[in-house]
């Protein structure tokens, strides 16, 4: 299978300018279907599926390769390498803000720009940094998706989302996080959850465009401030007015028109 077919790779729009957007954990590239038909007319985006998600072979999945973030840098240089995209404005939400950050630090001339949507470079708390997880929070997080992935699922969307489980939203996420298979949920939580990417931050060059919701359980609003003092390269933040940590899902009204700002903002 073709590096292409392998991510359900697609390019849609008709701009000149790249935007390569890239999904979070236990999403897919659907998660910006309330996005793409706003930049189909200025852009060319390229959409895809990190390796693990539900839409994805399973079979492709080497838990040695992607125990590790760099794992998924290396895909996505792959397929910027494959698609000969010499520039491009990269969006990465959750996970793959710092899957970009990486990819950055090590081909900072390939990334015109980064918008990260409700990233974190490390969700576990340590002195002098608040990630909003003690390691008692993550064990009991992997114990509940080992011993009932289902009935974790039922629990952990809503959550992330903020809100109701009747809310068509938290159905949505429920849906791609249980197209999963649970030993690679597992695994992928693990990796990102685990992790510490606050080092290569001050390597990160390329200017970076940091959206983050005002109540997201996943990332406190101060990790935003934090990757915007430790970036190497110019920022800017911007606070959204919207909760959870999937708002381009569940505010689209709110998000569209600041990612579309920031899109064309230089800073």
């Amino acid at each position: 299978m073709s590096l292409i077919e392998a991510h359900n790779l697609r390019i849609v729009g008709n701009g000149q300018r790249i935007v390569i957007l890239s999904h979070g954990f236990g999403t897919d590239q659907s998660v910006w279907k309330h996005l793409v038909p706003h930049l189909v007319d200025e852009y060319r985006m390229v959409l895809f599926d990190i390796m693990g998600a539900g839409t994805t072979n399973a079979e492709f999945f080497s838990f040695e390769r992607y125990a590790t973030l760099a794992g998924y840098a290396q895909d996505l240089l792959s397929i910027i390498d494959e698609l000969e995209i010499d520039s491009c404005i990269y969006v990465g939400h959750s996970v793959s803000g710092m899957i970009g950050c990486l990819a950055a630090a090590a081909r900072p001339e390939i990334f015109s720009k980064i918008i990260l949507l409700s990233a974190s470079p490390r969700y576990l708390n340590d002195e002098n940094y608040f990630g909003g997880f003690e390691q008692q929070d993550l064990n009991e997080l992997f114990d509940a998706m080992q011993s009932n992935f289902k009935a974790w699922v039922s629990g952990f969307a809503p959550l992330v989302v903020g809100d109701d489980m009747e809310s068509a939203t938290v159905q949505e996420f429920s849906r791609t996080l249980f197209n999963v298979r649970p030993d690679i949920a597992l695994a992928v939580a693990k990796s990102i959850f685990q992790s510490d990417f606050r080092h290569i931050l001050p390597g990160v060059f390329p200017p970076c465009h940091i959206l983050q919701s005002n109540k997201d359980l996943a990332v406190p609003v101060v990790v935003s401030d934090y990757l915007a003092a430790n970036l190497g390269g110019k920022t800017v933040v911007e606070v959204l007015a919207a909760e959870g940590h999937l708002p381009q899902l569940s505010a689209p009204d709110v998000v569209i028109p600041v990612l579309l700002r920031h899109l064309q903002m230089e800073i």
